[in-house]
């Protein structure tokens, strides 16, 4: 990598920064990605904000904005409301593959000592490319169960169901095991994860995410204050992106991509 490299597309600082990332990732043992929605633009799904966003007007049909549709709050006495959405979303995810950006991650199982991907996404590319340790902080979106008697069943898509959906065993609400707004975080993946900063990693990626939780933005913050190679992949820019060694402007599969072909990296 220290060898003198043709003018690229990307700019000179930016390909720079691409070829220091390589240089990191390549003396990495364990490397930490946290993902959003944006990592899954590639793949056709919204980012539900921002740009291509599915949910850009400041309230739904239902005259709420589109959090309070997706609260638990709503949930409890309106489920339909939120089933109506929950639908809309799972319609957006249906069909999606993994793209390059979730492929590269799960190839870097092969080449590192761990890995752990860390995502607020419920669309399941992640585990569908392959990768081995997820921490799904949000939850699945397939992956469902009744409120009133526990049952649990899978779900590969909502289509041709009564909704709200009722359990076969008790005719009870079902709902997806995802983390509502206004819900608690489900302990023991947020237990895995704190165990995980504290073995600590070599270098820490935020990609595709607009880090405003402070369970996103602060392993990276901690991260790059203890030393950590920190790299945020965002076209957009956010809170960290003033604070990470490495801001790369670029889409999750362009920019992935890049990262590992500089690193000599290649996948199957």
């Amino acid at each position: 990598m220290s060898e003198s490299r043709p003018a690229g597309r990307f700019g000179a600082q930016l390909e720079q920064s691409l070829d220091a990332v390589a240089d990191c990732l390549l003396q990495a043992r364990r490397a930490l990605f946290i993902t959003g929605a944006g990592i899954s633009a590639d793949s056709g799904l919204p980012t539900y904000r921002g740009v291509g966003g599915l949910y850009e007007s400041e309230t739904t049909a239902d005259g709420l904005r589109i959090e309070e549709a997706l609260s638990g709050e709503v949930f409890a006495v309106r489920p339909d409301i939120t089933w109506k959405y929950l639908i809309q979303i799972e319609e957006n995810c249906r069909g999606a593959q993994p793209n390059a950006a979730h492929r590269a991650i799960a190839c870097l199982d092969g080449h590192l000592e761990r890995v752990m991907v860390f995502t607020q996404n419920v669309d399941g590319l992640h585990r569908a490319a392959g990768s081995r340790e997820i921490i799904e902080i949000h939850g699945n979106l397939q992956e469902l169960q009744c409120v009133s008697c526990g049952h649990e069943e899978a779900a590969s898509n909502f289509a041709g169901r009564e909704f709200p959906p009722r359990c076969p065993a008790c005719r009870g609400i079902l709902r997806p095991k995802v983390v509502l707004f206004g819900e608690m975080l489900p302990e023991e993946p947020l237990a895995r994860f704190i165990d995980a900063l504290q073995e600590g990693f070599d270098i820490v990626f935020s990609i595709g995410t607009s880090s405003i939780f402070p369970y996103i933005n602060q392993p990276v913050v901690f991260a790059a204050g203890s030393g950590v190679p920190t790299v945020e992949i965002n076209p957009s820019r956010t809170p960290l992106s003033d604070i990470v060694d490495f801001y790369l402007p670029l889409g999750a599969a362009a920019a992935m991509n890049e990262i590992l072909g500089r690193a000599g990296i290649t996948c199957d």
